[in-house]
């Protein structure tokens, strides 16, 4: 009884194993989350290395191992890297953010843009008003012939001081004309 029991484990030892053989490739991280063999034509491989399983992992869990491959599989092959890096990209947002997902973090960017914008216009404006109440046509950066003129000069506008800012007093979009200026290349 004991040669045959040490002959079976002499043929488990001998026979195919579960791990690679030093010749194969590592599997992917795909084929190592769902448990499979990495085939030499497996789609995900290229594109998620054995080394990054949480890549794989976050997009899976958000749209799933089958219309991963999919979608792969309908992308040419030189924009699938592209696809890979945008479907990481959604999936971590979507972890984040279910809600929302990369449209929320995209949202608040362009309010910051928006923030940020009004606020060199604010910054530019004050430059303006204050180099004006100096007598000065500098404005702190821009070029004197994008100003107008300085108010001696200003044709056809009755010069009024204002309380606080002494512009013209037909100059009433001033931070339209600025805006402009500012962002016309």
């Amino acid at each position: 009884m004991t040669d045959v029991v040490v002959a079976v484990a002499a043929g488990r030892q001998g026979g195919s194993s579960s791990s690679p053989s030093p010749s194969s490739t590592p599997p992917c991280a795909a084929c190592k989350l769902l448990r499979r063999r990495c085939s030499p034509g497996c789609v995900f491989a290229p594109y998620f290395p054995g080394a990054e399983p949480h890549r794989f992992a976050s997009v899976h869990k958000v749209f799933g191992a089958s219309n991963i491959s999919k979608l792969l599989q309908e992308v040419p092959v030189e924009h699938r890297g592209d696809a890979v890096s945008s479907l990481v990209y959604e999936a971590n947002a979507r972890v984040r953010d279910p809600i929302y997902g990369c449209v929320g973090a995209i949202t608040s960017l362009q309010r910051q843009v928006e923030s940020l914008q009004a606020e060199m216009i604010r910054l530019r404006m004050a430059s303006v008003c204050a180099a004006r109440r100096n007598g000065g046509n500098s404005s702190g950066g821009g070029s004197p012939s994008s100003m107008s003129p300085p108010p001696a000069k200003t044709a056809g506008l009755d010069w009024k001081p204002t309380p606080d800012l002494h512009v013209p007093a037909d100059q009433h979009n001033v931070m339209e004309l600025e805006y402009a200026r500012l962002w016309s290349f």
